[in-house]
């Protein structure tokens, strides 16, 4: 199966709308989400764990709704201030923004809005998820309990996408990336783009992947005890963790080929 031909047209027009939310999704990251969205099986809904204005949303949406991928369950209490969300500058919530770009885009009908924190909309959670887009609370604690609570309901081939995986600022992203997804063999296909990790639930055959993960989990955990919290980023530090990062392999985005679509 090939990418469709009016693919890039369609996130190209996406990223039109979404580059100007305030947010911390480049451009690349957001061709990431767009492509892994598409790869995704069949069955299931799209989760995103932290929206803030939308930016992401974007991403899933746009393509959820060209090309009949089913709804985008967006989950975020939209409360400020929070020590891992972006500073919203005197505002006192980013829910209007939020729903000013959907609205803006026309993606009301795609996207099903649950403005609460991620640990009470699991109660009950009984869908299977197609899409997993992790990026909210970024502690270990919080990024921790984001993927146990959700990650249980993963659709045979399901894609699942931490974001800030290769920042310097937390250690929940690459802890969980590492230690609950590179290192189990029921995911499958896994690599970084940019600063996501990302990778295929593949529980039946996730085996046959286990050395690459592997060996992109020992480069890695290299990184996970610059970002403990604490830890001061500067001078050698900062030059030894900049050498680390650039050591682990990074693509532009996923190769469409390496994902088998269910």
């Amino acid at each position: 199966m090939e990418l469709p031909g009016d693919f890039d047209s369609v996130v190209g027009n996406a990223w039109k709308r979404a580059g100007a939310v305030p947010g911390f999704l480049a451009e690349l990251e957001f061709r990431t989400l767009a492509l892994l969205v598409f790869c995704a099986p069949k069955n299931g809904v799209i989760v995103e764990i932290g929206s803030f204005k939308g930016k992401s949303t974007l991403a899933l949406a746009s393509v959820a709704r060209h090309y009949e991928l089913g709804p985008v369950v967006s989950i975020d209490p939209h409360t400020a201030p929070s020590v891992t969300d972006p500073h919203l500058e005197g505002q006192t919530s980013s829910f209007e923004d939020f729903l000013g770009t959907i609205r803006s885009a026309g993606l009301e009908q795609q996207v099903e809005i649950h403005r609460t924190f991620s640990r009470d909309a699991a109660k009950g959670w009984n869908r299977k998820i197609r899409m997993l887009w992790i990026d909210g609370d970024h502690t270990y604690t919080g990024t921790k309990e984001d993927f146990d609570l959700f990650s249980p309901h993963l659709a045979e081939g399901a894609t699942i996408a931490l974001h800030d995986t290769l920042g310097k600022n937390f250690n929940g992203p690459i802890r969980v990336f590492v230690e609950d997804i590179l290192r189990h063999d029921i995911f499958g296909p896994a690599g970084f783009s940019y600063s996501i990790g990302w990778s295929q639930y593949r529980p039946k055959d996730g085996a046959r992947f286990h050395d690459a993960r592997e060996r992109l989990a020992k480069r890695a955990a290299r990184l996970i005890p610059f970002v403990e919290p604490g830890r001061r980023m500067e001078g050698l530090t900062k030059l030894q963790y900049k050498l680390l990062r650039s050591l682990i392999p990074h693509s532009v985005a996923p190769s469409f080929h390496e994902l088998s679509r269910i």
